[in-house]
């Protein structure tokens, strides 16, 4: 117990020193292991969501690019001009893996364990006007080398069922549950009330004269065992528009928190211990569940398992990036309002800033490494944004040249300033050098992103293999599924319906 005064740098030297204790670990446990790991005694706190805090964020676009020269996502780390396809392909693209890897997203371990899927049940159920097939879908991990830590994988494949050839399928972080659940008839309601009225009566006899006094009385009637969960209207579309459906459960993967870094596959890898600086975080996590979800897929005769597509909202949105970015089996991906961490450039002060990722909110999300660019104080000393070699623009690059349909909504319908949509749209304008270079098509707006001015709510920018478009709804991407629809069956040449 050294010198109080120390203030935060006594947190982490203390924290640090219960690293490998048995017990419930805690998320300032780990952010503080974190730190000690990196040297860091000192870290900037984040923007505040308070317009009327003293650190609230900023919503001045004259104050918003205090870091206008992003990196060239076009010359290599030594200057030379990448200036070819193959040249993106074989030297350009695998360094910014490897700078996204190493300083943000995080390495996933060579030695992360196998996975087997099973069909877990099967509902035949009737969904966007069609009749589906839905199965549950579990995806057991190898956990030997470490029984105490148990990953099960949920997912729930939804296939139209009168489909006439492979269709199309979109990975969706989201619950796992059956979209429309089937009910039981009336004849099997009256079994169960049967059944559940003599479990009562068994339990206390005195019940038998109160269902005898009421003889119509029914604890169960058709239709009322399982309330049908609100219609997914994302969903109803891609089935009614013959597409497939694969919902993807996140926290059956990695859980949504720093306290559980030592659970999940990433606590799997390391039997238990705490991270190490370079190790992924939850997002990239999130994004392998998605690839051994593709593996299986590629094994349905129902799936065209050419044109997959991953999709996701908020942090959603940035795990659907990041996947489609890494895994370029992913035809497709649609961004949805993923803020910073996603389509949101880090070297912009506009609502949330890399700050808000270096601290306890966030860091799970990200690599060890990421939190050095929030340091005030340390060994490496003060780091900023602007210090990363990377930024969002080169993230977005790597889907090119496949489909990447950037969403948002907008401020007045919940879909906060704090994601800068604005910055969010420079990204998108400075990514649309890669598509070109690789014989695709961008926003065909350009690629100066310091004048890019963002189009008004509804503006289709819908002709390239990257599409941008800002719905007029809030913080979801339900708005624009019927656009993605449109855009990605005319780019893959199908007839939407079949």
């Amino acid at each position: 117990m050294i010198g109080r005064r120390i203030g935060g740098a006594l947190v982490v030297a203390v924290l640090a020193s219960t690293a490998f204790a048995a017990g419930p670990w805690s998320v300032e446990q780990d952010h503080a292991d974190m730190m000690r790991q990196l040297g860091i005694t000192q870290l900037r706190p984040g923007a505040n969501g308070d317009p009327s805090a003293p650190d609230a964020a900023n919503y001045d676009e004259a104050k918003a690019n205090p870091y206008p020269a992003w990196p060239d996502l076009l010359k290599m780390a030594d200057g030379r001009p990448v200036t070819t396809a193959a040249m993106w392909r074989e030297q350009r693209r695998p360094e910014l893996i490897g700078l996204f890897e190493r300083e943000v997203y995080g390495r996933i371990p060579a030695s992360v364990a196998g996975m087997t899927w099973r069909v877990a049940s099967v509902d035949r159920e009737y969904f966007g006007g069609r009749p589906v097939l839905a199965q549950q879908l579990v995806g057991h991990v190898d956990n030997r080398a470490a029984p105490g830590i148990v990953v099960e994988v949920r997912a729930t494949l939804v296939l139209p069922a009168d489909a006439k050839a492979t269709v199309p399928l979109l990975v969706m972080f989201a619950p796992a549950r059956y979209p429309s659940p089937t009910q039981p008839n009336a004849a099997e309601a009256a079994r169960l009330d049967t059944a559940l009225k003599a479990v009562l009566i068994s339990r206390d006899p005195t019940f038998a004269s109160i269902f005898a006094a009421h003889p119509g009385f029914e604890l169960v009637k058709p239709g009322s065992v399982f309330p049908p969960p609100p219609e997914d209207e994302r969903v109803t579309k891609l089935i009614a528009a013959g597409w497939g459906v694969a919902l993807l459960d996140t926290a059956s993967i990695q859980p949504d928190s720093g306290a559980g870094l030592r659970e999940g596959i990433i606590g799997l890898v390391n039997k238990g211990a705490p991270r190490t600086p370079a190790q992924w975080g939850a997002l990239r996590a999130w994004g392998w569940g998605a690839s051994r979800l593709l593996d299986y897929l590629g094994t349905r005769p129902e799936v065209d398992a050419a044109h997959v597509g991953i999709e996701g909202v908020s942090r959603w949105g940035k795990a659907a990036l990041v996947t489609a970015a890494f895994d370029e089996r992913f035809a497709m991906v649609l961004i949805g309002s993923s803020g910073e961490g996603g389509v949101k450039p880090h070297r912009r002060n506009f609502g949330e800033k890399v700050e808000n990722l270096t601290g306890t909110g966030g860091y799970h999300w990200m690599a060890g490494n990421f939190l050095k660019y929030g340091t005030e104080r340390g060994r490496l000393g003060h780091k900023t944004a602007n210090d990363l070699p990377v930024d969002a623009h080169e993230l977005l690059a790597l889907v090119a040249p496949r489909l990447a349909f950037v969403s948002y909504g907008v401020p007045d319908q919940g879909d906060a300033n704090w994601l800068d949509q604005q910055g969010s749209y420079m990204a998108t304008i400075a990514a649309g050098r890669a598509w070109t270079l690789l014989g695709g098509h961008d926003l065909g707006r350009g690629n100066d992103y310091a004048t890019a001015v963002m189009p008004s709510q509804g503006t289709d920018l819908l002709a390239g293999d990257l599409a941008w478009r800002q719905h007029d709804g809030g913080h979801t991407d339900a708005p624009n599924i019927s656009h993605f629809i449109a855009w990605a069956d005319r780019k893959i040449g199908r007839r939407s319906g079949r």
